[in-house]
């Protein structure tokens, strides 16, 4: 840490757990820091693993209908 309380990271950490995009996470717990990259979430990763019983959801109503008798 420097005298202005900037933390210096390792140049070498930086270039392979930041990257480009050279954004983290400060988390402050109780007696440390835990410095996490950030990183994009591909949302798209799981559309296609979810099996929800149906073709297609005409009525939401009725789709939330049957999904619940079905879990009860």
């Amino acid at each position: 840490m420097d005298s202005q309380g900037r933390l210096i990271l390792p140049a070498d950490w930086r270039g392979s757990e930041v990257g480009e995009s050279r954004e983290f996470y400060v988390v402050k717990r109780k007696g440390y820091l835990k410095i996490i990259p950030k990183r994009r979430a591909d949302l798209t990763e799981n559309f296609d693993k979810v099996d929800l019983g149906v073709e297609s959801i005409g009525s939401w109503k009725e789709f939330e209908r049957k999904f619940y008798e079905a879990g009860a």
